[in-house]
C-alpha cells in the first residue's frame, strides 16, 4: 500500500468519525435519549470499518510473525484478552445499552467500578496486540486513530449520560476514571 492511500483511507476513517460519532450520533442522543437503528449501524459500521484498515496495509505475508517468541506470545495475549474483555463488558452491560439503544441505566458494578469505559479499554488492547504483532509505523496509525475515534465516541456519550443520569453520573465520573487508574484498582471496593 502506497503511503498516499494509507494517508486517504485514515483522513477517510477521521473524517466519518467525526461526522458519525459528533454529529449524527450527538444528535439522536439529543433528540431521542438514545440511538435510532440508522444511527447505531452507522456507528458499527465505521468501527467494521477500522477494524478493517489493517487489511489494506498488512504485509504480504501476514499473517507471519516478524517478531521474537515472547513479543508474539504477548501479542497473542493482548488480542486474546481484548477481546474476550470486550465481550465481557457487552455480556455486562447488555447488547442493546453497548450499542446506545435500550433501557437507559448507569452501570456502576463489577468491571464498571474500575473504568467507565472497559469495552473501549479491552479493544485498545485488541488493538495493541496487533501493533506489537505487526511493528510497522502503519500499525502505530492505526492505534493512534483507534484512540482518536473512541475518545471522541466517548466523550459523545459522557454528554448523553451527564443529561441522562444527572447528579448520579457526576458523582460517578468522580469515582471512577474515564479510562483505567492503577489506583482505583488497588482502593477497596466501595458501595455505589
Amino acid at each position: 500500500m502506497s503511503v498516499s492511500s494509507y494517508l486517504f483511507a485514515y483522513g477517510l476513517l477521521l473524517t466519518s468519525g467525526v461526522i458519525i460519532l459528533r454529529l449524527i450520533v450527538r444528535r439522536d442522543y439529543l433528540r431521542r435519549g438514545e440511538l435510532s437503528l440508522v444511527a447505531a449501524m452507522l456507528q458499527a459500521l465505521l468501527f467494521f470499518a477500522y477494524g478493517g484498515f489493517p487489511y489494506f496495509y498488512l504485509p504480504g505475508d501476514w499473517p507471519a510473525t516478524h517478531v521474537n517468541r515472547f513479543v508474539h506470545l504477548f501479542g497473542l495475549v493482548a488480542i486474546i484478552v481484548g477481546l474476550g474483555g470486550l465481550f465481557y463488558g457487552m455480556i455486562v452491560l447488555g447488547l442493546l445499552p453497548s450499542i446506545g439503544r435500550g433501557r437507559n441505566r448507569l452501570a456502576q458494578s463489577g468491571i464498571y467500578r474500575k473504568s467507565r469505559n472497559p469495552q473501549a479499554l479491552a479493544c485498545g488492547l485488541y488493538v495493541l496486540g496487533f501493533t506489537v504483532l505487526w511493528p510497522l509505523w502503519y500499525a502505530l496509525g492505526w492505534a493512534i486513530l483507534y484512540a482518536i475515534l473512541i475518545h471522541i465516541m466517548i466523550i459523545t456519550e459522557e454528554e448523553h449520560l451527564l443529561r441522562a443520569h444527572g447528579e448520579g453520573y457526576v458523582k460517578y465520573g468522580r469515582d471512577v476514571p474515564r479510562y483505567f487508574s492503577l489506583r482505583s484498582w488497588n482502593s477497596p471496593e466501595t458501595t455505589i
